[in-house]
């Protein structure tokens, strides 16, 4: 009787993880073809979108709108109250560790996002220069 549960277990487990897989490879192929569909129907820049929406989305999927900056803000916030309110936690079993996890934490959490930000920041001024010398260089070719 138990041979026959234990099979029949392991049998029922093996066709789970053979019906995950082979909905993984289909799913792989239509994210394949949909994302390279999105890419040369869509974010392809000889496309023009009718709308604000349309358009919102098209600079959103081409990477010309940024999250990332407001993300790390949100949680760096999250995660200086959260290192801020768990050290009092740590107030009846060591005081040092409070203490620790009360100045010490969030500094660390502040170089860190202090760290990620310049990334961003850079990034930015690039794009920025970038703009600016294709701009002075159309300026140049249409005075002539």
């Amino acid at each position: 009787m138990y041979a026959t549960n234990l099979i029949s277990t392991t049998s029922t487990a093996a066709d789970s993880v053979t019906g995950a897989m082979i909905w993984g490879i289909i799913a792989a192929i239509l994210a394949l073809i949909g994302g390279i569909l999105v890419h040369f129907l869509f974010v392809n820049s000889k496309t023009t979108p009718k709308g604000k929406f349309a358009q919102w989305l098209k600079d959103f999927l081409a990477f010309k709108i940024m999250w990332i900056e407001t993300i790390l803000k949100v949680l760096y916030y999250v995660g200086t109250i959260f290192a801020v309110l768990f050290s009092f936690a740590l107030i009846s079993t060591s005081f040092l560790a409070f203490i620790v996890c009360l100045i010490v934490v969030p500094v660390i959490l502040r170089l860190v996002y202090e760290s990620s930000i310049m990334f961003i920041m850079i990034w930015r001024n690039t794009a920025d220069i970038s703009k600016a010398v294709a701009n002075k260089a159309e300026k140049k070719t249409t005075k002539k």
